[in-house]
């Protein structure tokens, strides 16, 4: 078997932080990159080679126009699998079936998970809040759940009955009431037993054979059978992200998710094997980015050597070894502040931080998805079941971008109350802003009230006196009676 090659970068040289980030920029969501595969396949449907945002406006305007024929066309053409109408939901008979296939002890675990997610994220909810001033004005915040969500989950390479849990309990714990969850047409989405009994378990009955651009732009705009949502979440393939990216504006989403990427930062008290892990467990998503930032030097060759040793027991070796060569590094600092720095600069998905002190060094990180600290915190904790969701901002985005929870799925809505004399009180400052910036309506509409005088100094209405008169007809038929 082959020497794994690791690229390595010194932090000492000066274009190091120029490398890493090309290496990043390479699995962006929004990286135009185009395989030979691809051109071919989207010169077949679209009668030219597209770029893979060209490619995804193409699909959500033609969902957006013709609704579900066009969805079974994409269906057909991109995903190679012909369904009839009838067939794009999953039958609340299949969900039972499925739930009663698989074993016992994988329902328990989905159970457990459960529990520790929805105590996690019930605990992050933000409450109604108030202030009174006495007399004056009451201000209120007021949050309330989103209506309808739509949850997308990947099924290529994997089936994924975590990142479900980690979806759908979210928007549980916010009070979602309807929630529909689409799963790509194949063996390991949406025929998938384990799959379709998490959803049963979830009491999640709406779902849906969809996958890819065209499932995000049924679930945005609605199709026959599927009504649409107001917010999408979810991973998927960058085909997925571009698409969330579109219909953005039209619904909310959670994030632009690219390739799973881990950054462990290390010094000499961390364990090779567990650093070569960190890293195999992250490339083996194929592809993923796993970069371990160190300034004590041994360990860096402590780490390949450990990364040989492990991949030769794993099952997903080779696509690890791939991705590791492609989009791994050893990177070595001249300190621990340069380390941090390093950190900062690339906003990993997930940091892991094996160091003697990692509670202080954590302190200095302003950006990362979510923090491991310590040797027995593994991601593998976080993607699996300790309760955060493992849907988080990558590609450098967790500069501005926090990982999904709860409270995404709760809308924010401002309450005000003035009595008169808080009107009063307030008018000079609001009338003084208006006319600054020429809104003299604004003004007016304030002012009209501050110096009304209450209602019984206004002038009382004039009586009416109320009159009959009677049309000539009207008077000669009473005559004639």
């Amino acid at each position: 078997m082959p020497t794994v090659k690791l690229r390595r970068v010194d932090l000492n040289v000066s274009s190091a932080m120029q490398q890493l980030q090309k290496l990043r920029q390479q699995l962006r969501w929004d990286a135009e990159v185009v395989t030979p595969t691809g051109r071919k396949l989207t010169q077949a449907v679209f009668g030219e080679a597209l770029t893979p945002a060209q490619a995804v406006e193409r699909i959500c305007q033609a969902v957006r126009e013709k609704g579900l024929s066009a969805v079974l066309q994409f269906t057909e053409q991109l995903d190679k699998i012909k369904l009839k109408p009838d067939q794009i939901r999953v039958s609340e008979q299949e969900l039972a079936a499925a739930h009663a296939q698989v074993e016992n002890e994988f329902l328990e675990v989905v159970r457990q998970v459960q529990y520790n997610v929805m105590q996690f994220q019930s605990g992050l909810l933000h409450r109604d809040a108030e202030l009174r001033v006495s007399g004056k004005h009451e201000l209120h915040v007021r949050y309330r759940p989103m209506q309808r969500v739509g949850i997308y989950c990947p099924g290529g390479a994997a089936a994924y009955p975590s990142t479900l849990l980690m979806t759908v309990c979210p928007a549980q714990a916010a009070g979602v009431e309807e929630i529909a969850v689409c799963l790509p047409p194949t063996p390991t989405g949406a025929y998938n037993p384990y799959m379709l009994a998490v959803c049963q378990e979830l009491g999640v009955r709406e779902v849906y054979r969809l996958g890819g651009a065209q499932a995000i732009a049924a679930m945005a705009y609605g199709i026959e059978g599927l009504k649409p949502v107001d917010m999408i979440v979810g991973p998927g393939s960058q085909y997925v992200a571009l698409a969330k990216k579109y219909v953005f504006g039209q619904v909310a989403i959670d994030c632009l998710a690219g390739p799973s990427e881990i950054v462990v930062v290390a010094d000499d008290s961390a364990h090779p094997d567990y650093v070569a892990l960190d890293l195999i467990a992250q490339a083996e998503h194929s592809p993923g980015v796993a970069i371990l930032v160190s300034w004590y030097a041994p360990l860096l060759d402590e780490v390949t050597a450990a990364i040989e040793k492990q991949l030769s027991k794993l099952e997903r070796a080779e696509l690890a070894r791939d991705s590791l060569e492609r989009y791994g590094a050893l990177v070595l600092a001249p300190d621990k502040q340069a380390a941090v720095q390093c950190v900062n600069l690339l906003a990993p998905e997930h940091l892991h931080v094996q160091t003697r002190d990692p509670e202080a060094l954590a302190e200095e990180v302003h950006h990362a998805g979510a923090i491991f600290l310590g040797p027995f915190t593994p991601v593998a904790l976080g993607d699996y079941a300790a309760g955060p969701s493992h849907v988080l901002p990558t590609g450098g985005t967790a500069r501005f971008a926090s990982g999904l929870n709860a409270n995404d799925f709760r809308k924010r809505t401002s309450i005000l109350r003035f009595t008169r004399n808080g009107l009063k009180e307030i008018a000079p400052d609001v009338t003084y802003l208006a006319r600054i910036e020429g809104l003299t309506a604004h003004a007016a509409s304030v002012e009209v009230r501050a110096n009304d005088k209450g209602p019984e100094a206004r002038p009382k209405p004039k009586a009416v006196k109320n009159t009959v008169t009677s049309t000539p007809s009207s008077t000669s038929s009473s005559q004639k009676k």
